[in-house]
């Protein structure tokens, strides 16, 4: 079903079992793989009267190969939406059947259905058509922009534009494709897609006001441009005219040269002449022992001096005496606490009374346990200890 008048080419089909299309080269090319033909291929379900829904995807590839061609694209948002096949055949596609597996997996039942699409692009008498223009619309997804429906508002918007004989969509990609961002979930943002369109006639004035300097320096400062027809799109589609490419094919320089085939025969060079016999012999000993004895000696200075830096300096060794005389009086302390026969100290000793004059025995006797000794006594009146005279109340003092 062409998608417009006589003048658009743009095919789109429904999915039928190895069905045949004839898609034009140079012109965009769609095929919807409808969900509702394939639940036909897969057991109702068990309760009679539901209305059945099951999850479906979809698996292309061309036949005996695991991917699909170059120019053919395929997307399918979520289970429960259509597949869309769609790209933009080449003129070296054209004459060779394209056989293309169609895959749908029953998500509920996992059972699966496979179908062909023979696909037979034929040479389109005005292809390329010398003016081509790409827009970017911001305001649509790919699989929106695929529907007949939107691209025929697109093509007639730009016809009224343009005002050509011939226009065709050629190729629509998405913005994901050219390097574009996921958007937010959020204000319905969509990702934004790129149509191509060709015409016979050269671009309108409207389409070139964005090429002047005041639409430039606009798009450099990434304010919007000023274009007198961009209400004509508004009302649907929302154009980055800073975005829009125009090409114009008939002032294209060729880069093809002419290859000149010559006879396949290599000019006559004369005979194969190889080396003389009596080439000189290169003795490689010298290298040899250069290339060990270098890096050996190097090492050895090195080990050299760090035997110095770790044996023969004084600071070293002193260290090691401090560290060893720290270890033996540590060990000596050990001994020691481990030894009870030992003298009592000095303050442990018979002293004499400082008034009386007479011998005071020591403290605590020769059995008493030092381990449990308080490092200080409490005050307390001994019967040999003299006693600090006291302040009294009364202000006399008293022994």
């Amino acid at each position: 079903m062409a998608a417009g008048k006589k003048d658009v080419y743009t095919i789109f089909s429904k999915v039928h079992s190895d069905r045949n299309v004839y898609p034009s080269a140079g012109v965009l090319f769609v095929h919807v793989l409808e969900r509702e033909y394939f639940k036909g291929e897969f057991p109702p379900y068990p309760k009679p009267g539901e209305i059945s829904n099951d999850p479906i995807t979809f698996n292309t590839n061309l036949m005996g190969y695991p991917d699909r061609p170059g120019w053919l694209r395929y997307i399918q948002r979520t289970p429960y939406s259509d597949g869309v096949l769609y790209g933009s055949p080449t003129a070296d596609n054209v004459g060779k059947p394209t056989i293309i597996e169609i895959t749908a997996y029953n998500r509920r039942t996992f059972e699966t259905a496979r179908h062909n699409l023979i696909i037979n692009i034929m040479s389109a008498e005005d292809f390329p058509l010398p003016y081509q223009a790409e827009f970017f619309i911001k305001n649509m997804n790919v699989e929106e922009m695929l529907a007949s429906e939107v691209l025929g508002d697109f093509l007639g918007a730009v016809k009224n534009v343009w005002q050509p004989e011939r226009l065709n969509a050629i190729n629509i990609t998405s913005a994901l494709d050219r390097g574009g961002r996921v958007p937010l979930p959020i204000n319905d943002l969509k990702e934004g897609v790129y149509v191509m369109v060709g015409a016979d006639v050269p671009f309108s004035s409207c389409l070139r006001e964005v090429e002047n300097p005041q639409n430039q320096l606009r798009c450099s400062q990434e304010m919007e441009p000023i274009i007198t027809c961009d209400k004509k799109f508004r009302t649907q589609f929302y154009i980055d005219w800073c975005k829009i490419s125009l090409v114009d094919k008939t002032k294209q320089v060729s880069t093809y040269q002419e290859v000149i085939r010559g006879e396949g025969i290599l000019p006559d060079g004369g005979e194969y002449k190889p080396p003389s016999d009596s080439l000189k012999s290169r003795d490689y000993y010298t290298d040899f022992l250069i290339t060990l004895a270098v890096p050996s000696a190097v090492a050895l200075v090195l080990f050299l001096i760090l035997a110095y830096i770790m044996c023969c300096r004084r600071e070293g060794v002193i260290q090691l005496v401090h560290h060893s005389a720290i270890q033996k009086s540590t060990k000596e302390l050990r001994d020691m606490s481990k030894n009870r026969e030992i003298a009592w100290p000095l303050s442990t000793l018979p002293v004499f009374h400082p008034v009386t004059g007479e011998i005071i025995p020591p403290l605590h006797t020769d059995n008493y346990d030092s381990t449990n000794m308080p490092l200080m006594q409490t005050q307390q009146n001994l019967p040999h200890q003299t006693q600090i005279p006291q302040q009294q109340t009364t202000g006399k003092w008293y022994p």
